[in-house]
């Protein structure tokens, strides 16, 4: 089923089509929310507040964009709404040096090859909310620059220059882990 179909069955009071949706765009949501929130408990109250608001306002979508940008649009705005609201203190603004030395240094003898993974993930957490939205929309959501500025409000050269800089700083730290370049020159850090 098509997402405008999927809209109007949802619109004409269709509860199995709603519940399509989210099993559809669930994975979306989780990924971009779980960027911003940390949580496990929080994440869920979020990603629970953000289908809500997906079902209250179908009505208004009008395909402008894929249903995924509107969808993930929801997700972002929701999450960053429920930072300034209960978290004041945790939203980290990406020029902050203090911020991004914080990101955890690697031992040699803390890891093993096979928990290269976890620590590149840990890494992508530790990175500044800004730094780490855009590095998911456009690597593991592949939504294009344009889609990452609906999403957003932030202009194509700020999602550039965060890409930019969150691929460094992880290009840094991941140096003294991977002595093999071809690690090193994977697509989520060129």
């Amino acid at each position: 089923m098509n997402d405008a179909e999927l809209i109007n069955q949802i619109l004409n009071g269709n509860m199995n089509a709603f519940t399509f949706l989210v099993n559809r765009y669930q994975k979306l949501v989780v990924h971009i929310t779980g960027r911003l929130i940390q949580r496990q408990d929080e994440l869920e109250d979020v990603c629970q507040e953000v289908f809500m608001k997906v079902y209250q306002n179908l009505g208004k979508y009008r395909n402008e964009c894929k249903l995924s940008t509107w969808i993930a649009t929801i997700a972002y705005n929701t999450s960053i709404n429920y930072l300034r609201k209960f978290k004041k203190g945790d939203e980290v603004d990406p020029d902050d040096s203090a911020a991004l030395r914080n990101l955890t240094d690697y031992k040699t003898d803390d890891f093993e090859k096979a928990d290269l993974h976890r620590y590149i993930r840990e890494q992508i957490e530790n990175l500044p909310v800004q730094y780490r939205t855009v590095l998911t929309l456009f690597h593991l959501e592949e939504f294009s620059y344009q889609e990452i500025e609906q999403i957003t409000g932030m202009p194509e050269g700020t999602i550039k220059s965060y890409l930019f800089r969150a691929k460094a700083l992880l290009r840094e730290k991941l140096k003294f882990v991977v002595n093999e370049t071809s690690m090193l020159n994977s697509p989520l850090l060129r």
